[in-house]
Formats: C-alpha cells, structure tokens, sequence
C-alpha cells in the first residue's frame, strides 16, 4: 500500500507542483477569499492572517504535528483531520507530503492547498529555554501601519455636539517574538481614525507572553488570550466561521487556549489561563480575566448606573464614544476539563461572568427576554467522536438564568468523491451567554431552531461542487420582525480547474426571511424577503508573472409586492508576482449599479499583509485600487495601497459623520515590516 501510494504521489507531481511554484502570497489570498465568505462582513481577519504566514514560513512537520495544530489550518475538516491520525497509526510516519492522496478524504483540492504549510521530517525539535538561545534563535517581526481617508469627512468639520475629536489618520503597530513553538511574545497599538493621538498616542493596546510545551504545562498566556471550545455556544471568543461553500466548516475546530492578536477591541479575555495535562488523558483549563468595557450607561430611580447593551465596536472618537469608553468593569473566572482518547472527546465548561454595573432590559418587545442582572453563569457540554467515515459533535448550554440551547451534526464521507455536512440547532429564546459564537443565521445563537445539510463533490481533479440547505425558524420576535418568523438560504456552487493555470467558478445563492412591512399600517404584518445573488468568475495565469481574475456578479432584492431590486458587480483584477522579484503588485478595475444598499454586493480585495478588506459595491460606479509591495533589503519589507471609489449621480458619499461632499471617496494605506 505505501508503495503504491508513493507511485501515484510522484505521477501527480507535475500537477501538484504548481501549489508550490505558485507565489505565497496567492496561496493565502485564495484561502483568505473562500473562507471570508462565511465571517460578517467587518470581522478582523489578523488572527488567521497571523496563523497562515505562521505555517508558510515555519511549515507543520507532519510526523510530529497534533490535533489542536492541524484544526488551525482552516480549509481541514474535523473528519480529515481524524482520517489522518488513523492512516498514521495504521501505516507509521509519512515519508512524502504527497503521500496525504492516499488518506480518506484529502482529495486533490486539499492536498494543493495544504502543501505550502506542510513539511515531513523526523528531526526532533530544539526546545532548550535558555536566555542565550533565546536571544540568538529567536524571530523578531516589527509592523507598522498607516492609512487615512483622503477626502474630509463631516465629522471632521466644527460641528456643533457629535463630532470626530482626533485626526483622520489611522495607525497600527505590532510586534511579535518566537522561539522555537515553546516561547511567543506579542505588543499590538492600534488609533482609529477619528481618534485623539495628541498625549497617549494609541488608543487600544493588547499584548501577552505565551510558554508552550512544557511538560504537564501545555500553554500558559499572561495578558490578552482568547477560548475556543466545542461549537462555540458556550465559550468561544476571537474569529469564528459559519456557512459557507465548504459544508464542512459548520462543524467548528475548537482550538482551545491561544494568545489573542488581533486588533479587534471586543473579542478577547484579559488576565491569564493555561490548560494543564493533569491525566494521561484529561486536560484542564483554568482561566480568569479582568476587562473595563464600553457600554452606554445611565442612572435608575435610586441613582444606580444601568446599561442595557455593550458596546462592542471599539471606536472614541466623539464625546459620547469616549465618555462610554471602559465604564463597565467586567470580570470572568472559570475553567475547562477535557477528555480526550482516541477518536473520542467530550469536555466541560464552567465559567461565571460579573458586572459592576446591572443590565436592563430594553423597551422593545423583542428584547422581553433579553439578561438582566449583574451575574450569569454558564455551564456546557460538548463532544466529537470519529467512528470510521463519520465525525460526530454537538454542544449543549445553558445560563443558570435562563433557557438551553443545544447543537449536534455529524460530517459523513460517503466515498472517497462526496462527503456530507447534517446540523440541527435549537436555541432557546431566553439562552444567555455574553461569549457565544455557535452557527446561526442571526449575529448570535439565541431564539432560533434550524436544520442545515451540505454536500461537497470532487468526482475528480477537474471538478468541485458543493450544496447545502438551511432552513430556520425564530420563536420569538427580533429587530423589525414583529412576530414569529422563519425562512431558509439555498447554495450552490461548481468549481471546474482544467489545469493547473485555469480555474472557473459559478455559484448561486438564495435567501428567504420574513420582515415587518414597509408599508404605512396601523399594525405590522410580516413581508418575505428574498436575495439572491449569482456569481461567475475565472481565474488564469497569462506567464508564471501574470495572473488574472474577472468576475461577474449580479444580486437581487425583493420585499413583498415591491419591485424588484436587480444589481451588478464587473470587475478585472491583475496581478504581477514575478518569483524573487523586488517589486511585485495588483491592480483591479470595477464597474458596480446597484439601486441601493439592499442589493449590494460584497467582493474580496487584496490588501497589505496582515490587513484584509470585504469591499461593499453599493450605488452607481467605479472601484479601483492598487497594492504594491518592494522589498527593500532582505528583511524589510514596503506595502503601499490606493483605493478609489468614484460614484455617479450623487453629491455626498457616505452618511452621518463620514459623509463626503463630492462623490469620490478614496484612501492610502502605507506599510513597513522589518523581520530580525
């Protein structure tokens, strides 16, 4: 068997090589663009940024990599990802990367995509801790960023009340230290724009110092970290993916413990945890954080301060974001334990959140079962299971005040071409958990019942074609949904790669909800809402230099008897990326009528490391932007980026206090990497 598959491993070479030969920057571009599509579309992708550039530099070795290692590596299922650990107890050690075509489930797909971030060896790694080794052996990353809006924005203006107090200029700076995989190190300063920078020049900080490896201590992080546990309807903290083209990723890869990098300002604990081998088998997480969040605040009847929300964006730039800014103290203690053996795992969550201040509950009927209170605590169960070709998982919850909510799917390789995704979800309307990410159609998993399948299809090299249904329903009321609704969101999607040069998709996507009508009436009914949206693109390499990308993408809206909505998106993007060349870059050209912002159209865009953009095509007119990246010497690094939007038929851009006389809007974003 091994021989064999080391035959067929080296037939396919000339058409695996090209994951290889392929510029880095594409292979995390082409990641970062299919799974972008399943996160909101403001969400901070720095975290997986962070992980991708990770592996290409230092590679996985696979014959000494772990579970929790391989489940960072996004775009593998839980079920690959078992199916990989039995080939290796059933065959020994790998001897080729290519030897992964022989694993159930690793089809030709996964195995390009996988190849940069992989090794194969059997050197043991160098783990002495040692202040002189550290200092001599130790990678050194220093990032610093610039950007700003190049037209004046409203909220710049003197304007009475409401208005930007800082400058237009938005500036990041990051630093991060490794040693080995047992020492990592990180400081990250972030100033929005609109943001004071005269006397403390940041406005967020984050940082943590994490030891790895080091005997019954697996992990240990002192300062901002983030968990990741089970299907994330207990506990679940920084990037989180749901539904998207592949079926396979609604079934979450919990990574437990991990330092928390990215900018985001809300998704993150702070204090310390470590997660502590107590058994062979069982391991324990005990951490505990103290943060002061920003909430909207006022005083009751007895002059008590009362919040009814947090607010999670961030952003002091005007006198009432900054007199909200850290007024709600928040502390959190809590631990997990896991068991773990062989295909099998289960574990527990126990954590208790307090506020200094009480919440309210708001006036709106729908927010009738919202939490009140200082306290809550939370309890959680969660399991996986790999029996042969299925991965069984699922969760359930609960706040001690307040409802259950409870989620189980399974993931089923039907053969070695088709593998299946089944969920069901039911979340109670009263379930209360302030750190709860689990798959739903809403932004949180509360009031909502629903039932997904998904089918993923490689009948061969060529082909790729995957489907999945959901279907919803909400039991109680929500924003501008005045009764009990449902709905259900349909995707298809056919992938054709005829070389390895080529690749051409199309896909389809449907939505239908229920929403209060927009019609003048004494009393609300509810209107069905539909989207859709269909997408053709390809993809070709002109020379190993050029490459280029046009897509078309057309989306509709109609709600109830109104008109129907019809938009479009064309745009050609162009990318030169000669191999060690000083000077590389892309460039894109759109053309976008929408009506409105009901029918808009969300589209990928390349940007400077680290940094992602989800472009939003709304209106009438054009898009363009150019990336350049110089490499200055060996280990310095230049990023610039210009982006233009040029709308017709208008005289601002923009609403509020970003709105833009004129109808240009356009930004630069300028940025130095040095690695010692």
């Amino acid at each position: 068997m091994r021989f064999k598959s080391l035959i067929a491993g080296f037939v396919m070479i000339g058409f695996m090589a090209n994951a290889q030969t392929n510029t880095q920057e594409t292979d995390i571009r082409d990641i970062l663009e299919s799974m972008a599509e399943s996160l909101p579309d403001d969400y901070d992708m720095t975290e997986l940024v962070d992980v991708l550039e990770k592996y290409r530099k230092h590679p996985i070795n696979l014959n000494r990599t772990t579970v929790e290692e391989l489940k960072t590596l996004v775009f593998l299922s839980p079920l690959q990802i078992g199916n990989f650990f039995n080939y290796i107890k059933e065959n020994g050690l790998l001897e080729d990367v290519l030897e992964l075509q022989s694993i159930d489930g690793f089809d030709i797909k996964t195995v390009r995509t996988i190849l940069p971030f992989v090794t194969v060896n059997n050197i043991t790694e160098y783990r002495q801790l040692r202040f002189k080794n550290m200092i001599n052996a130790g990678g050194n990353d220093l990032m610093m960023r610039f950007a700003q809006t190049l037209q004046k924005q409203k909220g710049y203006t003197d304007l009475p009340g409401n208005r930007y107090l800082g400058s237009p200029e938005r500036f990041q700076m990051r630093y991060r230290y490794h040693y080995s995989s047992i020492l990592s190190a990180a400081v990250t300063f972030d100033k929005d724009a609109g943001e004071k920078f005269i006397g403390k020049p940041f406005d967020f900080y984050s940082g943590n110092i994490t030891l790895l490896k080091l005997g019954k201590l697996k992990k240990l992080v002192l300062g901002d970290y983030a968990l990741q546990f089970g299907q994330g309807l207990t506990l679940w903290s920084g990037f989180s993916f749901g539904k998207g083209p592949d079926v396979t990723s609604v079934a979450k890869k919990d990574l437990g413990l991990r330092p928390y990098n990215s900018t985001n300002e809300y998704s993150f604990f702070r204090g310390t945890a470590a997660t502590i081998n107590l058994f062979k088998n069982v391991e324990l997480t005990p951490f505990v954080s103290f943060r002061n969040l920003d909430a909207s605040q006022k005083s009751d009847s007895e002059g008590n301060l009362i919040q009814s929300t947090i607010n999670q964006t961030g952003l002091h730039r005007t006198p009432t974001e900054i007199k909200n800014k850290g007024v709600l103290p928040q502390s959190v203690l809590g631990t997990t334990i896991q068991y773990t053996k062989d295909e099998f795992a289960v574990g527990a969550i126990a954590y208790h959140t307090h506020y200094r201040n009480r919440f309210v509950t708001q006036t709106a009927a729908y927010d009738r079962y919202s939490f009140t209170g200082k306290s809550l605590t939370n309890l959680g169960l969660f399991y996986n299971y790999t029996y042969k070709n299925m991965y069984l998982y699922g969760e359930v919850a609960k706040g001690l005040v307040g409802g259950v909510a409870y989620i189980n799917g399974i993931l089923i390789s039907l053969s070695p071409i088709v593998s299946a995704a089944l969920t069901h979800r039911n979340y109670a309307k009263d379930y209360h958990s302030f750190f709860n990410q689990a798959v739903s159609e809403s932004t949180e998993a509360v009031n909502e019942k629903g039932l997904y399948f998904g089918l993923n299809i490689n009948p061969n090299k060529h082909w790729a074609f995957s489907f999945y249904g959901d279907y919803f329903r909400f039991p109680w009321l929500k924003y501008r949904i005045d009764e009990p609704s449902k709905g259900y969101e349909v995707l298809a999607q056919a992938l054709y790669t005829p070389s390895k040069t080529v690749k051409i998709l199309v896909r389809f996507k449907t939505e239908h909800k229920q929403q209060n009508t927009d019609l003048d009436v004494a009393v609300n009914f509810l209107d069905d809402v539909k989207r859709e949206g269909y997408r053709a693109e390809a993809s070709w390499q002109l020379t190993d230099n050029w490459r280029f990308q046009n897509r078309i993408e057309v989306s509709q809206y109609k709600k109830g008897s109104a008109n129907r909505a019809f938009g479009y998106l064309i745009f050609q993007d162009i990318d030169y990326s000669p191999m060690f060349a000083r000077l590389t870059g892309n460039v894109r050209f759109a053309y976008f009528n929408t009506p409105g912002y009901n029918s808009r159209i969300y589209a990928y865009e390349d940007d400077v490391l680290y940094s992602f953009a989800f472009g939003m095509y709304s209106g009438k007119g054009v898009r363009t932007y150019l990336n350049l990246r110089y490499n200055v010497i060996k280990r310095l690094s230049f990023w610039m980026r210009y982006g233009l939007f040029v709308y017709r038929d208008v005289e601002t851009v923009g609403t509020y206090l970003d709105e833009i006389k004129g109808n240009k809007k356009s930004e630069i974003k300028i940025q130095l990497r040095y690695q010692f």
